[in-house]
């Protein structure tokens, strides 16, 4: 998930909706939801990046997430100018191994593949800026590959 913007709801919703995930993603810019859920929810697996609006955050702008033998680079994507495209971002993702790249900051859902490079953006899940109902992201990583779906929230 991404771009929560102080709507702890939203990202609730999210948790409580996928409750067996053995990990959740924050790609930025909901650092105060984040700290919230995981007082909530403190035996789920909840990390996060630093987004651009996550003014004077401590925490890394990108990370990387291991499930099973796949690597996932996942950033806010303003540090890579995602708005620009998404080279950088690619780049950044194939010289850290990772099969895919997850990023938010546009507010637009996006899934596709890139040099080889698997590519999602969830969308925002509390104002999406493409016409689309609030949404985030589902990765299945199973032994056939890696599997990506984007999901409406809703209000």
């Amino acid at each position: 998930m991404s771009d929560s913007h102080g709507m702890s709801a939203q990202v609730e919703k999210i948790i409580r909706a996928n409750e067996g995930a053995d990990i959740f993603l924050h790609l930025g810019d909901g650092e105060r939801e984040i700290a919230a859920m995981r007082m909530k929810f403190p035996d789920i697996d909840l990390r996060n990046v630093c987004g651009n609006c996550d003014w004077g955050s401590g925490i890394p702008k990108s990370i990387i997430v291991e499930a099973m033998d796949k690597k996932f680079f996942c950033t806010h994507g303003h540090a890579y100018r995602v708005k620009d495209g998404v080279e950088p971002l690619v780049f950044a993702a194939k010289e850290n191994g990772c099969c895919a790249a997850l990023f938010g900051h546009t507010h637009e859902r996006f899934i596709g593949a890139e040099e080889g490079i698997d590519i999602m953006n969830p969308g925002s899940c509390s104002c999406p800026r493409d016409g689309n109902k609030p949404s985030y992201g589902f990765i299945d990583v199973t032994d056939a590959g890696v599997f990506m779906n984007i999901i409406d929230v809703g209000y």
